[in-house]
């Protein structure tokens, strides 16, 4: 499902608006709501934005278990590092449980971290029915999402949860949630904006189905279609796309 607004902020503040108000109707009908979370740039308005009023006190934070989707495995205390980027526009500032928040471990073999995230989660879901409440993602201009980069692997992981892996583009292991648990998510939503993002945007959306090229195509819940908030620039090439929402 697409939803277009005119630029980023505006993206920024409709999602803000979207996210709370699914965590203020799930936890009308369960005491927890389970939520992904996403690291690199795109997503730091958007947590300043939850940090703030209104949205601070409209969330129960006290009820919120928070996961990551993906790591670089690089210290906390590397700028790089997901887990601490979260903490400074997000956590630090609201009232979570620190109990309930689950970090990545970069302090420690990738292998056996990604070993332990998964009994974690195991310990969280079960092996049928939903996984996590809400999986908040995005997606780089080369199609990836998670840590799920074109050509690799770990793509096309059936079994694992979790798997860590070396990324030679990068020069470093990456810790990521595969397409099995992250497609039980009762939601996923794409936060995606930018003239550089149209190109892939197309292509996971309308192109030809190559989930090696274009990994965010396998990112396809069995509870639905996934929620893409875009602005009207990633959305130009798009031919199948709703009015602009004022």
């Amino acid at each position: 499902m697409l939803h277009i607004q005119k630029d980023p902020s505006t993206v920024t503040a409709a999602l803000a608006e979207w996210i709370t108000q699914t965590i203020e109707t799930v936890l009308q009908k369960q005491n927890r709501f389970t939520w992904v979370l996403t690291g690199g740039n795109s997503p730091k308005a958007l947590y300043e934005l939850l940090a703030a009023s209104p949205y601070k006190e409209r969330i129960a934070w006290d009820k919120l278990h928070i996961f990551w989707g993906d790591e670089r495995a690089v210290p906390f205390s590397d700028e790089r590092n997901n887990a601490r980027m979260t903490y400074t526009y997000l956590l630090n500032k609201v009232p979570v449980i620190p109990e309930q928040v689950h970090v990545m471990r970069t302090d420690m073999d990738p292998a056996q971290s990604a070993v332990e995230y998964e009994k974690m989660l195991h310990g969280y879901f079960g092996t049928e029915g939903n996984s996590f409440d809400l999986v908040l993602s995005g997606m780089g201009d080369d199609g990836h999402t998670l840590s799920l980069f074109p050509g690799t692997e770990v793509i096309h992981e059936k079994q694992a949860w979790v798997k860590a892996f070396y990324l030679a583009a990068q020069q470093m292991y990456r810790i990521t949630l595969t397409a099995p648990v992250v497609n039980r998510a009762a939601l996923v939503v794409f936060l995606t904006f930018g003239a550089n993002k149209a190109k892939a945007l197309y292509e996971v959306l309308e192109g030809k189905p190559d989930i090696d090229l274009y990994p965010s195509q396998i990112i396809q819940p069995a509870s639905g279609k996934p929620h893409w908030f875009v602005d009207a620039a990633a959305a130009a090439l798009l031919n199948k796309k709703p009015a602009l929402n004022q």
